[in-house]
């Protein structure tokens, strides 16, 4: 039998998609696709992964404007 994700380590990487949503929100950002990634929940550890999904030309450009502005 496999093992699965602790319950503890799903709702971790929930909490932090949750963070990164309401901090983009906070900046105008949307990522539609922003979740955990549905097949690594599937495979044993490591915890799974966040999945930032597609997003338009537009709202990348947004993100490294956050981004760079955040690293100066």
């Amino acid at each position: 039998m496999k093992e699965r994700h602790s319950a503890l380590c799903v709702g971790d990487a929930e909490d932090v998609v949750e963070e990164l949503r309401a901090l983009l929100a906070k900046t105008g950002i949307t990522l539609p696709s922003l979740g955990l990634d549905p097949v690594s929940l599937a495979r044993e550890a490591p915890c799974p992964l966040v999945e930032l999904g597609r997003c338009s030309v537009e709202t990348a450009r947004r993100l490294v404007a956050v981004m760079a502005a955040a690293t100066r």
